[in-house]
C-alpha cells in the first residue's frame, strides 16, 4: 500500500459541519429524524426540503427531494455514502437514542464497541446508512506498543447500554 503524503495537515479544530441528504419522501423522512431520532425541524425550504437539527444549530442535517422525488436507494456495489455519523455526548445520549430505536421498532444492523467509541449502525427509511455513536475519552482510547491508535471492533452489549438511559420525563 502507498503511503499517503500530507503537505501540510488540516487546522485540528476543523470540523464537519452538516451531510445533506437526497431523500425520495420528504414527510416519512422527517418523521423518521423527527419523529425517531429526535431532531428538531428547523425550517422546510419549499415543497422539497428541510433542515433539522439538535440543540437550535441552523442544521445538521439536510433533506431534499429536488433529484429523488420517489427515487430508490442505491443499488448495492455503487458509489456512494457509506454512513453519516451522529455523535451523542454521552453514554446516556446515546442509551436513549437506542430506546428510541426499539420503540419505533426500526432494526439496527449493528451494534459494536470499537475501543475509542461505541456505536449503533441502522439504515433511515431510504437506505442511507447512519452510525449513532459515543467517544470514549481519548486517555481510554486503546494503543499499541508503540502508542498508535489501535481500533477494535467488539460486540457492543446493548442491555447494559439501554440499562443507561435516563428516565423519561412524564407528560
Amino acid at each position: 500500500m502507498a503511503e499517503v503524503r500530507i503537505a501540510r495537515p488540516i487546522h485540528p479544530e476543523t470540523r464537519i459541519g452538516h451531510v445533506h441528504l437526497k431523500v425520495s419522501d420528504l414527510e416519512r423522512a422527517l418523521r423518521f429524524y423527527c419523529g425517531v431520532l429526535g431532531f428538531e425541524l428547523v425550517q422546510r425550504y419549499g415543497p422539497g426540503a428541510a433542515f433539522v437539527s439538535a440543540g437550535g444549530y441552523h442544521h445538521h442535517i439536510g433533506l431534499n427531494t429536488w433529484e429523488s422525488l420517489g427515487g430508490a436507494a442505491p443499488a448495492p456495489g455503487t458509489t456512494g455514502l457509506y454512513h453519516v455519523a451522529i455523535l451523542y455526548p454521552s453514554r446516556a445520549a446515546l442509551a436513549d437514542a437506542l430506546r428510541r430505536l426499539v420503540r419505533a421498532r426500526v432494526p439496527l444492523q449493528g451494534a459494536s464497541d470499537h475501543g475509542v467509541s461505541e456505536a449503533l449502525y441502522l439504515a433511515d427509511p431510504d437506505g442511507n446508512g447512519i452510525e449513532l455513536y459515543v467517544d470514549r475519552p481519548r486517555e481510554e482510547w486503546p494503543r499499541d506498543r508503540s502508542g498508535a491508535l489501535a481500533m477494535t471492533t467488539g460486540a457492543l452489549d446493548l442491555d447494559a447500554l439501554l440499562a443507561e438511559a435516563p428516565a423519561e420525563e412524564s407528560a
